[in-house]
C-alpha cells in the first residue's frame, strides 16, 4: 500500500516535536511560572498546530506565538492569582536539575505581571530579538523594552544577591 499524502508530513511533525518538546516544555513553564501549567501550555499549541502543519513556514513561531497568546488568554480570565508557597519538591523532579539558584529566579519571574513574565521569558530564555519578541506579542518593540527594563529592575530588587551568585557559576 502506498503511504497517503499526509503521511510524510506527520512523521515530521512527530520529529519536531520529538526534537523541540523539552524546549517547549521549559518556555511554557517559563511563560506559566508552574510546570503543569506550561505543559498545558505546549498541548495546547501543539493541538492548533497539526491541522496547519503542511502550511505553516515556521512551525516553532508559531508554537511559541500560539503558547503565548493562550497564556495571555489564560492571565485575563484570572485575573488575581494566589501562588501556593513553595515547597521545595517538584512532582516531576525537575526543581534538582535546575541550576541551584534557579527554583528562586523562577518564583520570582513566577510574581511579574502577565507581560513583563512573556517578555523575561521570549527575550532572555528564547533569546529572540526585540523585534521578534515584538512580532510575537503583537506590540511594539518600545513596549518591549519597556517592559523588559520594568521586569528586570523589579527582579533585580527582588533577587539583590542573583547577580553575585551568576557571576561566581
Amino acid at each position: 500500500m502506498d503511504p497517503l499524502p499526509g503521511d510524510r508530513d506527520d512523521a515530521a511533525f512527530d520529529a519536531f516535536v520529538a526534537a523541540r518538546l523539552p524546549h517547549l516544555l521549559k518556555l511554557g513553564r517559563a511563560l506559566s511560572g508552574d510546570e503543569q501549567r506550561g505543559a498545558d501550555l505546549v498541548q495546547d499549541a501543539l493541538e492548533r498546530v497539526l491541522p496547519r502543519w503542511r502550511k505553516l513556514d515556521d512551525p516553532e513561531g508559531f508554537v511559541r506565538r500560539a503558547m503565548v497568546n493562550r497564556s495571555i488568554s489564560v492571565w485575563r480570565k484570572v485575573r488575581r492569582e494566589r501562588p501556593l508557597p513553595e515547597t521545595g519538591d517538584s512532582p516531576t523532579g525537575a526543581s534538582h536539575r535546575d541550576r541551584p539558584h534557579d527554583h528562586e529566579l523562577f518564583a520570582a519571574v513566577r510574581r511579574l505581571p502577565p507581560r513583563q513574565r512573556a517578555v523575561i521569558a521570549l527575550r532572555y530564555y528564547e533569546d529572540l530579538t526585540e523585534a521578534q519578541t515584538a512580532d510575537v506579542l503583537g506590540c511594539s518593540v518600545g513596549t518591549v523594552k519597556s517592559q523588559a527594563h520594568r521586569a528586570l529592575a523589579v527582579l533585580r530588587d527582588q533577587l539583590p544577591t542573583f547577580a553575585d551568585l551568576e557571576e561566581t557559576s
